[in-house]
């Protein structure tokens, strides 16, 4: 045995031991997942004009990384890779209409199916935008192919965004409420029925439109899309909030004997922001910090639940965000204009859509009382990608070969559980455009005129300076290695 392949039995025998050492335990995982928050939209991250007690709790008691990253800075992307360990560029994944077939392979592994193999129930709570069907979606009937395809025994679903049609609950692949003598007609080409649009209407709206957004109207706010029908099912946007949350704590209560793994995903912070009247004015910057002030409230009801279950001690409880910050994104809220001092993505430059820092590098807290120590600070480079592999190995279950082979995801366990404080070397970020973190190197590209830009995060974490003329070797040697993992995602 050469010393090479010696140092890699050793690497994988521990790896292994570790992995059966976590699988017993059988650590519950609650993931709650925010909708353009931005890394410095929660106080733990130097917010101060808004107030995040209850995610700053997650973190007194967890890990806060600083460098950790979703997959894309947008949502249906960036949720597609964190499900499937698998890059979103590989699916041509891209921001669904609301009337999209399901984009998740049911073939394939998935996150939730890893934890069902390992004997959790499963459940998906909250914002969706993954796609519903087969292509020929009827909103009256049994709607499948969706969650439980994909590993989910339970689903209470925002079908795709709060601004998209339909705007109705979707439970265990049936619309809540739904009357049968009132069926439901959507449609993203032509307008069906005579609800009034935005477009035809704007006195009936309660919130004016900066752009798009001015198709059909319900409670008072203009959609994308069209959509008649389905009125009893219709949500309430100020209530939304309190919907998805008790469904979430009731998930719990019901499963609490047993491992579970709960995705609760919040539509706050993302457009149309219509907060409980409880929040409104609780901050001085509008609706958009009146929903994270909202938002943290959902935080802490889900940790009340398990404090008073008796089940924190053995819960992993994940907090983080599918893409970065953005301000006016379709609706006037006084977003901008009520901004003041606060910088919704840190220090970082960017947000939703780009691909500089501020569009991937997210919120990212991890606690679990039993095996991380409270308080921790970690610059390791995470990724929700790796939850997949990760949660495999933790939950001891073995991802077949030719599975394996199609994965980005990676086993960072020991990253996540704060024992390793490098994670990651390499990491694909996509936007409009693909990018390629090597530690602190940052390769970005774009097809549009051949654009290419290099930084070195460790002195520029801003990315202002572009260093491609100045080290050209080095932007061959990624712009190589992108090429590489591009072609086989073990590359990584």
């Amino acid at each position: 045995m050469n010393k090479n392949t010696y140092k890699n039995s050793l690497l994988f025998l521990g790896l292994m031991t570790t992995a059966t050492l976590y699988a017993s335990d059988k650590p519950n995982i609650v993931l709650i997942y925010g909708d353009d928050v931005g890394y410095g939209d929660i106080s733990c991250n130097g917010a101060k004009l808004v107030k995040t007690p209850n995610i700053d709790r997650i973190a007194k008691n967890g890990i806060r990384f600083t460098d950790g990253h979703c997959s894309a800075s947008t949502c249906t992307p960036s949720r597609y890779a964190m499900l499937t360990g698998r890059a979103a560029f590989r699916n041509k994944a891209r921001i669904l209409p609301g009337d999209a077939p399901l984009l998740i392979d049911t073939n394939i592994i998935t996150l939730p199916k890893v934890l069902r193999k390992a004997g959790y129930k499963t459940g998906v709570v909250g914002k969706w935008h993954l796609g519903l069907g087969n292509g020929n979606l009827n909103w009256n009937e049994e709607i499948k192919p969706g969650p439980r395809e994909i590993g989910f025994d339970y689903s209470f679903l925002i079908p795709a965004t709060g601004d998209r049609v339909p705007c109705v609950y979707v439970e265990n692949q049936r619309v809540v409420n739904l009357d049968q003598n009132d069926p439901i007609t959507v449609s993203y080409k032509k307008k069906v029925g005579d609800w009034p649009t935005g477009r035809e209407n704007p006195e009936l709206l309660k919130m004016t439109l900066s752009k798009g957004h001015d198709m059909t109207i319900v409670n008072g706010i203009s959609r994308i899309g069209y959509m008649t029908g389905g009125t009893k099912a219709l949500w309430v946007d100020e209530d939304m909030a309190d919907e998805i949350t008790n469904k979430a704590v009731s998930f719990i209560d019901k499963n609490k004997k047993q491992p579970f793994f709960l995705y609760f995903s919040f539509h706050d912070i993302h457009v149309p922001r219509v907060p409980h009247p409880r929040f409104v004015g609780s901050t001085k910057m509008g609706p958009r910090g009146d929903a994270i002030a909202q938002m943290d409230w959902c935080v802490g009801q889900v940790y009340k639940k398990l404090a008073a279950e008796g089940l924190l001690e053995n819960t992993i409880i994940i907090y983080s965000s599918d893409n970065g910050p953005v301000l006016d994104d379709g609706y006037n809220d006084d977003a901008v204009e009520k901004l003041g001092k606060h910088k919704p993505a840190g220090q970082f430059r960017g947000g939703k859509y780009g691909l500089y820092e501020g569009g991937n590098r997210m919120p990212f807290i991890i606690s679990w009382p039993k095996k991380i120590a409270k308080g921790e600070v970690s610059n390791a480079l995470v990724s929700q990608l790796d939850f997949l592999a990760s949660f495999a190995a933790l939950t001891g279950v073995e991802i077949e070969k030719e599975q394996l082979n199609k994965l980005d995801s990676k086993n960072i366990l020991t990253a996540f559980l704060g024992e390793d404080k490098v994670g990651r070397r390499y990491l694909l970020e996509e936007g409009y455009g693909i990018a390629l973190r090597d530690g602190m190197w940052k390769l970005i590209t774009k097809k549009r005129k051949n654009y290419t830009v290099l930084y070195n995060l460790g002195d520029d974490i801003g990315e202002k300076n572009n260093l491609a003329e100045k080290y050209p070797e080095k932007v061959k040697e990624l712009k190589r290695k992108l090429a590489e993992i591009k072609a086989n995602p073990r590359a990584q």
